[in-house]
This record gives C-alpha cells, structure tokens and sequence, in this order.
C-alpha cells in the first residue's frame, strides 16, 4: 500500500511537508524543489482512468483519478510549485517551506480526488497550511488577517462539508460527478463552499484582506492554488450552470473597479484574481466544450501570469519595504529586469498578443459569442480594459515609473528571486507564442484559432485606446493614501461583539471553571491525606485545645477507609 501511495502526487508532496524538517538547513531549499519534479514525473507516467482505492468505512475512497481535465490543472500546480520553490530558495524559514509544499500537495489532493470525503480531507489541508503562510510574516496586521481569513474557510468547509452530508443523505454519489442543476439544498451548500474559495462575491473578501499581508513568498503561492482549485471542482461539478455566467461577469467587473480604490501594490493584484477568475467562472456555467477548454486554459495561464506579477510585486517589497502606491515611484532604473519581467505578466494578463493570456482569455469570450451570451461576451471585454488599465499601466507606472513619493533605499533582489520571475515570462511567453502546447492538453479537442485578423485587430484597439486614456486622465488615477471598504465590513464591524461572545465569555468561562475544579481537587486531596484535618479542625478536651495535625497519616488513612466504606453502604441502602 504504501508504495501504491507514492503513486499519487498529492503524497508525495505532502510526505516532502513530513520529510523536509529532517533535512539539513543547507540543502532544505533544494530538497524543496526535488519533491514537486517527483511529483511531476509520476503524473506525466499514469495513465488515465481510477488508479487507486481505498477501503474506508462502507465507502471506497477514490485517491487518483486521472484524466485529461486533472492532469492538465495537476501539472500547472506542480509547475508553480517548482518555480515558488525557485523564489523562496532564499528562504530558510521551516514554516513557510513546509507550510507552502503541505498547501501544494492539498491542491494536487483535490485535483485528483475521485470523491467527496477525499476532496474535503485535502480541502481543508489547503486551508490550514495556507494559513500558516499569513502568519509567518509575524505582523499585527497579518496576525489579524490570518485570524480572518481561516475563521472565513472553516465556514467555507462547513458549508461543503454540510452540502456534501446533505447529497450523500439523499441518495447522491459518493463519487465526484456533475450535479444536476436543480436547487436543492445540498447543491446550494456545497456551490456556496466552493463558491467561497473561487472567490465569488459577496464572499471574496478574504482573499484581498489575506493575500497583501501574507509573506513575500507565501502570496506567490496562495495566488495560485485556493481560487484554481476551486475552479477545478466547478468544472466537475457545476458545467453549464446558469447562474455562473452572470456571477462570473460580476467578479470580472467587481474586480477592476474596486482595483481603483485600493492603495497596496499587492491588494490591486488581490483584486484582479478576482476579476480574472471571473472570466473562468462564467465560462463553467456557459458550459460548452469550448467554454470548458477556455477556462482550463485561462486557469492555467492565470497561474503562470498572476505569480509572475505576485513575484514582482514582492521584489519591490524586499528591496524598499514599501508596498503603497503612495510610498513608492521613480526608481525603475534599479531593478530594470525586475521591472521588465514583471511587463511581461501585465502585457499577459492583459490579453496581449504573443502572451499566454491573449490565448485563453479570447477563448473564454468567444465562447461566450458562440453560446449567445452577447451582453456576456461585451462585458467581459470590458473588463479588460480594466485590466491593462490598473495591472498593466497604474501599478507599475506609479511603483516605478512615476514621481518618487517618499525617501527610500533600495536593496537588491535576491538573483533566485529574478530566476524564478524569469522562469514564468518565459511560459507566459511560450504558451502565447505557441499555443498548441497548452491547447494540445485540453479536455476536449480544441478548434479554436486565436492569431485570426479579427481577434488581434479588435484585442490591440482595446489596449492602444486604454493606453491613451490612462495617459491623459494618469493624475486622476494616482493612487490615495485610503481603505477600501468591502464585503469584510460586515464581519470586521461586529469583531468585538463576536470576540467578546464567542471568545472572552467562553475563556472566562472555561476559566471559572477551571479555578472551581482546581479547589474542589485541592479540597480532596487535603480530605484524602488527612480527613479529621478538615472534618475536625480543632476540637477541646480537658481545657486544652488539641489540633488535629497531631493524628498521624496512619490513622488519618483508617478513618478515611471507614468514612469511605460508610459512604458505600449507606449508598446500597438507599439506592
């Protein structure tokens, strides 16, 4: 068994979590890395089909399950893995290198799980390891965010968890199958969990809170792993979905205005995977194999681009310790190839020609034109514009390019840091130029051309006139020294009603009781040592006051045995 165990992905890299706090400190970062290229090497050697089962109760968990839809989102986990471990290799923190390959190998659990208790298991180890990558920055502010952020998903998986009860209770499969589109309760439970992972409003929140005030490295990661692993289980479970087309353009335009509001370099991109994974979500409920091909894609090359912009963006942190808009500008000059590679992740999540996002991003809207989601397909458009315009020209004009905000030195970035940056330009661009080598990979054969006259003439008049307004109107979108208030309002205004009801009553509570079950316990244990010390404290005989510490412990424990068995009998007489 065990061995049949180290054919699945998920293990492998969790068994690197286990086996890497025995590792020397010297060579941990490059062990970091040999775990996720195992990892990748089994799954490109399986072949197709359910390859491992496990007895479990009365149930049979279904622990590998390959196919075309799981190997493709599998090896673009993996593949981020490897390049995250590139970036942190500088990193020598325990935490946050088990932490980061244990949340990996969540993802790579839920990719491959064959059923419902199996994807819950790695869900919630998703959960708990990305936590951790919050609060190793060791910050008030990321204490707090943390605290948020895994209250928020234990409510997550309670509602998938009480949606997957719910389905089993009712006769569903055990297995991970396309649900019916009916309403029942059990559905609406487990598309509001999955739902809260994918981000989708009003429950999103967290990941723009959580996400700025992770570590440098720990955001690369998080970027990449909770909103795609939850796309995945849209796909399996939620295809064609009415409701999905309209909630994924409302993410797609929610996240691009509220990109305008936010000061933090890391907060905009927060918002921006909002935005894109929008488009992912509306193309699950269109639904059509070419909208499903679109999302895979999207998705893959969302992961590519958007840790690429993450890397960026933590460059410009470890170098200046500054991550406002407010704070920063005017010295591009010294870290020019961490200013160009990061061009190359906003030249692709804008949907440029030759970039990968150009690729996925058009499918998605075409599929939208195709299914007659013309009002869809408008909108999503739309929501491009916004992208180049915040991602591809406010962020890195103002961080970098605009007037210096305040005084600042810069330090330089560490060369494994601009490695792995290198790493993903060089995919996002290869991918865009060559988009057979992802389409070839897609669930469903691909009969799709991106590179027609149509689609580049219409992507490069988006992104020329974009470009013309944010040049003339740049002074109004510089950014603003405030707090963008979102949905999390609703949960941070209560925060000290809900911490003195759920939190302080419970601890003086349990504090209370804990000082009455300490004297009861010292009470018993002075009436088992010496019990005429507490039953008769003093008594007087012939004038003379005699204590009762002059009874030895050899009487003492005499009367005790007596007063005890008088206690039993009296007990069996009357009961």
């Amino acid at each position: 068994m065990m061995l049949e165990l180290l054919t699945v992905p998920a293990v492998i890299l969790i068994l690197g979590a286990f086996v890497l706090p025995l590792i020397p400190e010297r060579v941990r970062s490059s062990a970091f890395i040999v775990f996720p290229l195992a990892a990748l090497g089994v799954l490109w050697s399986l072949p197709e089909g359910s390859l491992l089962q496990v007895p479990f109760a009365s149930y049979e968990l279904h622990l590998l399950t390959v196919d075309a839809l799981s190997r493709i989102f599998g090896t673009i986990f993996i593949m981020i893995t490897i390049i995250g471990g590139v970036y942190a290799f500088h990193i020598k923190d325990l935490g946050q290198q088990t932490s980061a390959i244990a949340y990996a190998g969540g993802a790579l659990g839920v990719t491959f799980a064959g059923d419902f208790f199996t994807l819950f298991f790695f869900w919630e180890i998703m959960a708990a390891a990305s936590t951790y990558l919050i609060w190793a920055r060791r910050t008030k502010e990321s204490d707090k965010a943390g605290m948020r952020y895994v209250l928020v998903h234990i409510f997550g998986g309670g509602m998938l968890f009480s949606g997957i009860l719910m389905h089993l209770n009712n006769g569903g499969s055990f297995l991970i199958e396309n649900l019916e589109q009916t309403y029942s309760i059990s559905n609406i439970f487990i598309l509001l969990g999955v739902g809260l992972n994918s981000a989708i409003p009003p429950l999103h929140a967290w990941l723009a809170d959580a996400y700025p005030k992770a570590t440098i490295t720990g955001a690369v990661f998080m970027s990449a792993f909770t909103t795609k692993s939850a796309i995945y289980i849209l796909i399996r479970l939620f295809p064609g979905w009415d409701i999905l087309v309209y909630w994924g353009v409302a993410m797609a335009l929610y996240g691009v205005v509220y990109a305008v509001l936010v000061n933090d370099i890391r907060e905009i991109l927060a918002y921006h995977i909002v935005s894109q994974v929008g488009y992912m979500v509306a193309g699950v409920g269109i639904g059509t194999e070419m909208a499903i091909n679109g999302t895979t894609a999207h998705a893959f090359s969302h992961i590519l681009y958007k840790s690429l912009l993450f890397m960026g963006a933590g460059a410009v942190i470890h170098a200046t310790g500054k991550s406002k808009l407010t704070e920063l500008g005017g010295f591009a000059k010294k870290m020019p190839v961490v200013v160009g590679l990061y061009m190359i992740g906003a030249f692709s999540i804008s949907g440029f020609p030759f970039f990968n996002g150009f690729i996925s991003k058009s499918m998605v809207v075409s599929a939208a034109g195709y299914a007659h989601f013309e009002t869809v397909m408008l909108l999503l458009i739309l929501a491009s514009v916004g992208t180049f315009l915040h991602t591809g020209l406010k962020l890195p004009y103002f961080t970098w390019f605009g007037e210096k905000k305040s005084e600042f030195k810069v330090g330089k970035v560490p060369l494994n840091m601009k490695i792995a940056m290198a790493m993903g330009a060089f995919f996002c661009t290869l991918f865009g130029v060559y988009p057979d080598l992802l389409y070839r990979f897609l669930p469903y054969t691909v009969d799709y051309q991106p590179y027609t006259i149509y689609h580049f003439v219409e992507m490069m008049q988006i992104l020329v006139f974009t470009f013309i307004g944010f040049w003339i109107l740049r002074k109004k979108l510089e950014g603003t020294p405030t707090i963008a208030v979102d949905t999390d309002w609703f949960y941070r205004k209560p925060a000290k009603l809900v911490e003195k009801v759920f939190v302080d009553f419970p601890n003086n509570l349990f504090g209370k009781a804990e000082q009455v079950t300490y004297s009861v316990a010292d009470s018993a244990s002075a009436v088992s040592k010496n019990p005429l010390k507490v039953l008769l404290p003093s008594f007087v005989t012939e004038g003379r006051e005699i204590k009762s510490e002059g009874f030895s412990t050899t009487i003492g424990a005499a009367l005790s045995f007596i007063l005890f068995g008088f206690i039993v009998i009296l007990l069996v007489i009357f009961l």
